[in-house]
């Protein structure tokens, strides 16, 4: 291992410090029995200035050789010289990950605590239920519209993917860290309880349109979006306020979950 001023180059695939980048898989970082213990990798420069102006804590920093003084300058000047900056070429740094770095950054941050349900929906109008979703790609563009289209929190079930999965976080360009999300795991209709009404997104004869106007004259609305395969359960349907489906033409019957949310979101936004 070679450092200087304060950036350490990698020697051998094994050195201490870089297996956070390389070993540790998903799950072993996000140690979800003790959260605020996990670590989550954030991915580019961009995606990495939006944790850190959210306030997420910088650990250690992986990054191609050539975007030492380039991407990398600010952020390294940023996270101070505290936090190691680990530095080799560009195919030293794909044989480590697995994979090739986008815009050559890594950063390892640590979680924060999840809020309680109550507190991110308080003063919510418009809130999205991620029920059972495990693709990547699909919560990614998801908390990206939702930051974009004005959702005020999203709530996930336990069976849908982790939002800090390093995909998901590129994916969503960051926007991850600036909706307000965390679990829940009581049944959706609970929500009631907070004095939401509740929409299943799903295709049933009962079924109204989205742009119905007794939904977009509701205060405060849950949005649920189920599988990508199988969509919503019967029992979440059931158990549902209103369901909801997009007007479709060309005989096509539905939309890409990660597309129908941006829809959803834009037609029954908060007036």
């Amino acid at each position: 291992m070679e450092q200087r001023n304060g950036i350490i180059e990698i020697c051998s695939l094994t050195q201490p410090g870089v297996e956070i980048f390389s070993a540790l898989t998903e799950a072993n970082l996000r140690n979800r029995l003790e959260p605020e213990k996990g670590i989550f990798i954030a991915e580019s420069p961009k995606v990495i200035t939006t944790a850190l102006n959210a306030g997420y804590t910088p650990v250690s920093l992986l990054c191609e050789r050539r975007h030492l003084e380039g991407d990398a300058a600010e952020i390294i000047k940023r996270i101070g010289k505290d936090i190691p900056v680990y530095t080799g070429n560009r195919d030293t740094l794909a044989s480590l990950t697995g994979y090739t770095l986008t815009r050559g950054v890594l950063c390892a941050m640590k979680r924060k605590t999840l809020p309680e349900i109550s507190t991110i929906i308080k003063d919510a109008r418009r809130v999205a239920v991620i029920d059972g979703v495990t693709d990547t790609t699909n919560i990614g563009a998801i908390f990206r519209s939702a930051a974009a289209l004005g959702i005020d929190a999203v709530l996930l079930t336990p069976t849908s993917c982790d939002p800090l999965n390093r995909r998901a976080v590129r994916v969503s360009m960051g926007s991850v860290f600036l909706v307000p999300w965390t679990w829940i795991d009581t049944p959706l209709s609970s929500l009631r309880n907070f004095g939401f009404k509740t929409v299943a997104l799903a295709l049933t004869d009962k079924s109204v349109s989205i742009d119905d106007p007794a939904l977009k004259s509701e205060p405060r609305l849950a949005l649920i979006f189920g599988t990508e395969g199988d969509g919503l359960s019967a029992r979440v349907i059931e158990d549902a306020d209103y369901t909801a489906r997009i007007p479709m033409f060309h005989g096509v019957d539905s939309l890409n979950v990660a597309a129908a949310s941006a829809v959803t979101f834009w037609e029954l936004r908060a007036r």
